[in-house]
């Protein structure tokens, strides 16, 4: 799986898990929160309208921009150091106050980030914070409030396959480049730029390509239904990036939402870490196939094979599952779990740890 960072493809983390076998894949996300005022809503209110693609590229394009982006790289030649880059993605304007949404991969590492508007206006822009885990991050630009077009949130709970779906972006450098297509599938889980696992992301055959990340996949009613983050691809350009084979993803609107009220609030993202990595085809449960030493898997005694069936009495039925629960506590709180081992069930207590900036190597 290929991030479309700057100009490339990227791959998803979400708990403190790995799932075995999905290595080989590539995708993209730091963080920090918001400030106190209100929420910005996740939808609209009143009843939906059917929109051609023409109306919803007129209603929302102000609110895109083309994000460029300067960052430092270790060159390793001819003596190390470390040399110039620059990439390309696109954004999303979220609110009048010049909050701008992104992904990570899209402004990691950057020394200087230049945002560019619809309208041609050129404006540097201060990373707030990231996300490694969710890919998701925020920058912020000083400009008067006549010039941000905030784009409307969906729900992306609601997102169903075959609904219709708008990208824009600035692919291979073209900004404002619209394309369209469907929801492919929903609940797809990819790999994070730390190597963690991102549950619920929204697959998509409207064309992606290197430059897209960062820019809105829109419903039919022209609100972020997700930030495009990966593609899955066997097409690669001259220099390598992945292009589209019409197998892409975005990272749904609730998880963008979530993460970047929290930078934009100041707050520093934590996410719960358990420790172990999981068997991605496992049923019936969340199998574990392997155990972090000194985690917290460890320390509560979880071992290769078992078989987590229940968390806090809530049925897990599946890996996705186990780490979507997972995600929905905070480090330091205790949760029991319910695990099948041998022809044995019992009941395990385990206190999540702090997940680390990236996620250690498997057994």
């Amino acid at each position: 799986m290929k991030r479309l960072s700057p100009v490339v493809a990227v791959a998803g983390g979400a708990v403190a898990l790995a799932i075995a076998g999905c290595g080989g894949t590539t995708r993209t996300t730091t963080v920090i929160e918001h400030s106190g005022g209100s929420s910005i809503p996740t939808s609209l209110a009143g009843p939906a309208r059917a929109l051609s693609i023409n109306q919803i590229y007129r209603m929302d394009a102000p609110g895109v921009v083309d994000i460029t982006v300067t960052a430092q790289s270790s060159s390793g030649f001819p003596f190390g150091g470390s040399q110039e880059t620059q990439g390309e993605g696109a954004g999303v304007v979220y609110d009048s106050r010049g909050d701008i949404l992104t992904d990570e991969h899209v402004v990691a590492g950057a020394t200087s980030v230049t945002v560019t508007f619809e309208d041609g206006k050129k404006v540097g822009a201060k990373v707030l914070g990231t996300d490694p885990s969710t890919d998701v991050a925020a920058i912020k630009v000083n400009v008067p409030s006549s010039e941000l077009h905030p784009i409307a949130f969906a729900d992306s709970s609601s997102a169903q396959v075959g609904d219709a779906v708008v990208a824009i972006g600035s692919p291979f450098s073209l900004p404002e480049t619209v394309t369209a297509g469907i929801v492919s599938a929903v609940g797809r889980s990819i790999t994070a730029p730390n190597n963690f696992t991102i549950t619920g992301a929204i697959q998509t055959d409207a064309p992606i390509n290197p430059g897209n990340s960062g820019g809105p996949l829109l419903d039919g009613n022209g609100r972020v239904l997700g930030l495009a983050d990966q593609i899955e691809t066997n097409n690669t350009t001259p220099t390598g990036q992945g292009s589209s084979s019409g197998v892409g993803f975005a990272i749904p609107s609730n998880m963008v939402a979530h993460i970047a009220n929290e930078i934009i609030a100041g707050r520093t993202i934590r996410h719960a870490y358990v420790g172990v990595f999981l068997n991605s085809s496992s049923a019936g449960g969340a199998q574990i196939s392997s155990v972090q030493s000194g985690s917290p898997a460890s320390i509560a005694g979880l071992q290769t094979g078992d078989v987590v069936t229940a968390i806090d009495g809530k049925a897990i039925t599946s890996t996705q599952q186990f780490i979507e629960t997972v995600d929905t506590y905070a480090p330091g709180q205790t949760i029991d779990l319910t695990v099948k081992r041998g022809g044995s069930t019992m009941q395990i207590k385990l206190k999540l740890g702090l997940r680390p900036q990236s996620q250690p190597n498997g057994g």
